[in-house]
C-alpha cells in the first residue's frame, strides 16, 4: 500500500520511545518534536538513542517526520529569534538525518514585525526577503542532510507566512532548491480559503496547487478537520467528520488522485477520540 496512515506521537523520555508510542496506536508512519515545541536547547541525541530508533522503525517499517518548534519565525526583525530559528531548523535536518527521520517541516512564522497597519493582511515583500534569506542561511556550507525540509501551509492568522499556493511558491522559488517541498494540513487549508468540503471544490484547489506548485512538491499531508469556517484564519483542528471540512470533505482528501502515494498525519487531540480519527483514515482511504 503506497498510502500510508499515522498520526503525531509523544518523544518523552528519549527519541526512541516515539515509534513505540506509534505501534500502540496501530499508526503506520508517525511524527514527533525531538526538542520541547515551546523553547530551549535541544537535548543531544545519543548514538544508543539513535541506534535503538532506527532498529525500532526498520522494524515496524516506519517512515517518520520531526515538527520543528513553534517559536520558528523567519521574518523576525529581534536577532535572537530569527538566528534561532536558522540554527533550530538546521539543528531539526541534523538529528533528522542522525535518526534517519525522512521530513522536518517547519512554519515559516509571522510577517507582524514588517506591518505598521495590524488590520492590513497583506504580507510585505520585505518579510518574504527575509525569510527566503533565513531559509539559505540554513544550507549554508552545503551540510550533507539526507533528512529533507518541507514548509508548511498555514492557516493564515495575522500576518502569518505561507498561508497560499502562491506565497509557498514564492518562498520556494526564492530559495531555489530541488529538495525542499511543501507539506499541506488539512484544516490551514481551509482556514486560509481552500475549500474542501465536496469533490468538485476540492479538485478546483488542487488544480490551482499544480499550478502554483506542481504535485512533486507535496510530500506529506497533515490530516485534520477544522473547528473554524472556511477562510476564517483559525488554527483550531478537530477531529475527523467532527468539523467544518466534514467526512465527506476529508475522505475526499484521501481518495484524490494528487493524494496517492502521500502519508496522511493526523495532529488531533489524544483523547477518546483519537483511535476513530484513525480508524477513520483506514477505513476510508483507497482500498
Amino acid at each position: 500500500m503506497s498510502q500510508k496512515v499515522g498520526l503525531h506521537v509523544s518523544a518523552a523520555g528519549g527519541v526512541a520511545n516515539a515509534p513505540v508510542n506509534a505501534k500502540a496506536f496501530g499508526a503506520e508512519c508517525f511524527q514527533f518534536f525531538s526538542r520541547s515545541p515551546r523553547g530551549g536547547g535541544a537535548t543531544p541525541i545519543s548514538d544508543e538513542q539513535a541506534t535503538l530508533f532506527r532498529e525500532r522503525c526498520e522494524t515496524e517499517g516506519y517512515e517518520s517526520y520531526i515538527h520543528t518548534p513553534y517559536y520558528i519565525n523567519f521574518a523576525s526583525k529581534n536577532n535572537k529569534i530569527y538566528h534561532g530559528s536558522i540554527n533550530a531548523v538546521r539543528e531539526e535536518l541534523e538529528r533528522g538525518t542522525k535518526l534517519g527521520v525522512k521530513y522536518v517541516m517547519t512554519h515559516m512564522g509571522s510577517a507582524r514585525d514588517h506591518v505598521t497597519d495590524p488590520t492590513d493582511t497583506t504580507i510585505p515583500q520585505t518579510a518574504i526577503t527575509q525569510a527566503i534569506k533565513g531559509l539559505k542561511k540554513i544550507f549554508e556550507g552545503a551540510p550533507k542532510f539526507k533528512t529533507e525540509l518541507l514548509l508548511e501551509i498555514s492557516a493564515g492568522a495575522g500576518a502569518v507566512l505561507g498561508d497560499s499556493f502562491e506565497e509557498l511558491a514564492t518562498l520556494l522559488d526564492g530559495l531555489g532548491r530541488d529538495d525542499v517541498h511543501v507539506c499541506l494540513d488539512t484544516c490551514h487549508l481551509f482556514a486560509s480559503g481552500y475549500d474542501l468540503r465536496t469533490t468538485e471544490t476540492l479538485n478546483a484547489t488542487m488544480a490551482k496547487f499544480k499550478k502554483h506548485l506542481g504535485l512533486s512538491r507535496l510530500k506529506l499531508v497533515h490530516m485534520n478537520d477544522s473547528k473554524a469556517g472556511l477562510g476564517e484564519h483559525k488554527d483550531r483542528h478537530e477531529h475527523m467528520g467532527m468539523g467544518q471540512i466534514g467526512a465527506l470533505g476529508l475522505t475526499a482528501v484521501l481518495n484524490h488522485p494528487a493524494f496517492a502515494k502521500v502519508n496522511f498525519i493526523l495532529e488531533t487531540h489524544h483523547d477518546e477520540y483519537i483511535q476513530k480519527d484513525i480508524a477513520f483514515l483506514k477505513k476510508h482511504r483507497p482500498k
